[in-house]
């Protein structure tokens, strides 16, 4: 059974419900702000140690562990999940700096948009004049009216 039954008493017995309560006030979800000041080792550290809790979990799981147990998996799931993002997010803003002002951007760096607007002209392209076009433009200007209708 789920336990977010009643809050833990003070008393020395505790119901099943509020020592899983206690049990899920202990293991509180990681905030992503905390998780963006730590460097990439520690992060990695981190969800080292997030996988290999996730691990008993999943054995106390199938061995018939506790409900507070099983209500910490996906605290936990979610917890590394959230490691995972910052440290894909940490990773790409290094390599955007690191490509920063080069000619050439990896594809996974460039703006995504969509296709037909990736294969399109860039506007100075689409105004380009051939010199012929050039010529004929400067020999032959458009004309001008005095009445215009």
């Amino acid at each position: 059974s789920r336990c977010f039954g009643s809050p833990a008493g003070s008393s020395l017995h505790r119901s099943p419900q509020a020592h899983c309560a206690a049990a899920l006030a202990r293991m509180t979800k990681l905030k992503a702000y905390e998780l963006r000041a730590k460097t990439s080792k520690e992060l990695l550290q981190e969800l080292d140690d997030m996988k290999a809790e996730l691990a008993t979990l999943r054995v106390a799981k199938v061995s018939g562990g506790a409900a507070s147990k099983l209500a910490k998996i996906k605290v936990v799931r979610k917890n590394i999940a959230r490691i995972l993002t910052v440290y894909s997010t940490k990773q790409k803003t290094e390599a955007r700096k690191q490509w920063k002002g080069k000619k050439y951007l990896p594809l996974d760096l460039r703006p995504k948009k969509t296709r037909k607007i990736r294969r399109a002209l860039k506007v100075e392209q689409k105004f380009m004049k051939l010199p012929k076009q050039k010529v004929k433009l400067s020999n032959f200007p458009m004309r001008r009216f005095a009445v215009s209708m």
